[in-house]
């Protein structure tokens, strides 16, 4: 990426954020010379940001405006860059860095005012002659009587799809307002709602727009955000498939006009719905911060948006005009995400017990010739908690065409391998090849209309099933040969039977002979089935593991966390916990006993407790509802029966798996 030649004014720059913004930002400030300053909690003292940074001050919270601050004066600091959520699109702290004497790297506190509110920002824009969606409502209606469906409900002060909710008749949309109201209260602090009409067969395409004090501004080229799931960005790429040079110049005109209208500064972004059909494009919102999905523009255009809105917010020029600004190649981005697309893309959490991420370009490494670029925040023994967001990282692929920019992504996620805790890799993997994704041929509801081809239902292959059990078959180190469980008996050598748990049901394995020489394997793939003899061979070499069944030899990434093993390989991660046949507690789905027990579906907080011990409940009734990293989820009854154990309180933190409440069946 191009380094321009002048260096912004500033020596000290703190970072107000973390993961893999804080560390993306990071890098840039490395590549200018600048001092960069981290902020961490005390949970996230050993996180990558952290790592990365020259320096780090422990802070409260994230969302703590006056310890950012203080920080940022103890530090040393001139300025603050925000990156993005937390405190980006937040004009209060934009004038509170401005009342201690630092600079906000972002746009002015009245830019972020007007954008911030999406009714406001509607009516700002269309007096400028920008188009807006159809429909709408005005401050102060009852939203209940709307009536023009299908409808989409946005939190006014909302922003990356919280608390956004579709609904498709009357008799939704109370329930649909209260989920979005309290989602918006939870994520924003402001629970004011909009309506507006739902656009069918809508595409989500945007415009990078770049203004500086001196009255420039210009746009950066657009990005299709299309392929989306609960209107969270998936997969982004630049530019759109869709747009020409002539729609390209019409958007980005509409865009630099948005911003204009509010005297905007800095990068931001402007959001168009696009009808599929006709080519029509409305204003949807400005996001006054730098995008999750920045870099596909800048690998396409070869410019730092980062270094960029340093220099303005030093008060430079920006250093070329529309005119020259030159779109090269294609880019696309897959946003790795905590969730388990098997569970219906539940978050998940654990600790990072082996990472590999694919190699390549790195912020301020020069011209793209061909790469792939990560923005990651994951490093090896960390833990993922769910009080964030729960994307990880980012995997940025580019190449001269579309076709080879999406081969390159693919390979790139093949390479990323992450241990500990379950990821959307596969399921990135599988969207990307979709045929009507290969062709261009998307709109923001196509994720969930092929879903079930994205999420196959098969378990662990059976050379996974078998290497994880000659895994745990495996003698240790200096063990005494006569305690070798070899299976060898006087006439024949017998079977030792293993029972691997994996989130898919619950698989007996039975092993004789020893794994690194001869074995032979049965892999039933029920509780009480067995298959026929494989002979396999298990070789280990660090955190390498090679297993040979039958004729067919398969690599894996090796990691293992008390009784459970972790195995990777092509981006998929697979975790299997063993119980041996006949020790104590051993017994088929032991972990997940009894139909009327309750149990979390993600690590979360409980934050709405529906029922009471003593209630009569019927099978898919409401009992609780548990957030984590701003999303909502209703757990229900598994059975008509009555409540007979509710050990939980909103309020409380909760586990996976923790019991939330039991049902008795036909208690009376």
């Amino acid at each position: 990426m191009t380094t321009l030649t002048t260096l912004p004014m500033f020596t000290c720059v703190l970072v107000a954020n973390r993961g893999e913004i804080a560390v993306r930002v990071i890098r840039t400030l490395r590549a200018l010379g600048i001092t960069s300053v981290a902020v961490h909690t005390a949970s996230d003292a050993d996180a990558r940001h952290v790592r990365e940074a020259d320096t780090a001050l422990q802070i409260p919270k994230y969302l703590d405006m006056g310890a950012m601050v203080a920080a940022a004066e103890a530090s040393g600091a001139q300025a603050v860059h925000p990156g993005y959520g937390f405190l980006a699109e937040n004009a209060e702290f934009a004038r509170r860095c401005a009342e201690a004497g630092l600079v906000f790297v972002g746009p002015p506190p009245e830019a972020i005012d007007a954008m911030g509110d999406k009714i406001r920002a509607k009516a700002t824009v269309s007096a400028a002659g920008v188009p807006v969606v159809p429909g709408g409502a005005e401050p102060g209606d009852s939203l209940l009587s709307w009536t023009d469906f299908p409808a989409l409900i946005k939190p006014s002060a909302g922003g990356g799809g919280k608390g956004m909710v579709l609904v498709r008749s009357a008799a939704e949309l109370p329930d649909a307002l209260e989920s979005a109201r309290r989602t918006a209260r939870s994520a924003f602090g402001d629970e004011t709602l909009l309506i507006e009409r739902y656009v069918e067969n809508p595409r989500h395409i945007e415009i990078q727009v770049l203004a500086d004090a001196h009255g420039n501004v210009v746009h950066l080229g657009e990005r299709e955000c299309s392929l989306q799931r609960r209107h969270q960005k998936i997969i982004e790429e630049a530019p759109s498939p869709f747009v020409d040079a002539a729609m390209r110049e019409r958007m980005g005109a509409a865009a630099v006009e948005a911003a204009r209208a509010v005297g905007y500064m800095s990068a931001g972004t402007v959001e168009f719905i696009v009808d599929g059909t006709t080519g029509e494009h409305h204003f949807m919102e400005m996001n006054t911060r730098l995008q999750v999905e920045h870099p596909v523009t800048e690998l396409v255009t070869d410019l730092d948006l980062v270094e960029l809105q340093l220099r303005v917010a030093a008060g430079e020029p920006l250093p070329f005009t529309q005119d020259e600004v030159r779109l090269r190649g294609h880019a696309v981005e897959a946003r790795v995400y905590a969730e388990d697309p098997a569970r219906g893309f539940l978050p998940t959490g654990g600790r990072v017990l082996r990472l590999a991420e694919p190699g390549g370009l790195r912020v301020g490494s020069g011209p793209v010739e061909g790469g792939v670029r990560v923005d990651s925040g994951l490093v090896e023994g960390g833990v993922v908690g769910s009080e964030f967001d729960p994307m990880l990282a980012k995997v940025i692929a580019w190449a001269p065409t579309r076709e080879a920019a999406f081969r390159r992504l693919d390979q790139a996620l093949a390479e990323t391998v992450v241990l500990g805790v379950i990821t959307n890799v596969p399921f990135l993997r599988a969207l990307a090849a979709h045929p009507e994704v290969r062709a261009g041929e998307l709109d923001t509801g196509l994720v969930e209309r092929v879903l079930p081809a994205l999420v196959p239902a098969a378990g662990p292959p059976d050379e996974v099933l078998a290497a994880a059990a000659l895994a745990f078959h495996a003698v240790p180190q200096g063990t005494d040969p006569w305690e070798v469980a070899d299976g060898w008996r006087v006439g024949e050598r017998a079977w030792t039977a293993w029972r691997l748990e994996s989130r898919d049901g619950v698989h007996t394995i039975q092993v004789r002979g020893l794994p690194d020489k001869s074995a032979e394997i049965r892999i039933g793939r029920a509780p009480q089935e067995t298959g026929e003899a494989v002979p396999a061979r298990l070789v280990v070499d660090g955190a390498k593991l090679t297993i040979t069944l039958a004729d067919r030899t398969h690599h894996y990434t090796l990691a293992r966390h008390d009784d459970t093993l972790w195995l990777g390989r092509d981006g998929q991660s697979w975790a299997l916990t063993r119980h041996r046949i006949g020790d104590p507690g051993d017994r088929p789905g032991a972990a997940h006993a009894g139909d009327g027990v309750v149990r979390s579906p993600m690590p979360g907080t409980v934050l709405v407790v529906k029922a009471q011990p003593g209630d009569r409940v019927s099978a898919g009734q409401p009992l609780l509802i548990v957030e984590a990293m701003k999303m909502e989820h209703t757990v229900t009854a598994p059975c008509d029966g009555r409540v007979t154990e509710l050990p939980v309180q909103a309020g409380q933190p909760v586990d996976m798996d923790a019991v939330l409440a039991v049902v008795t069946a036909g208690e009376s």
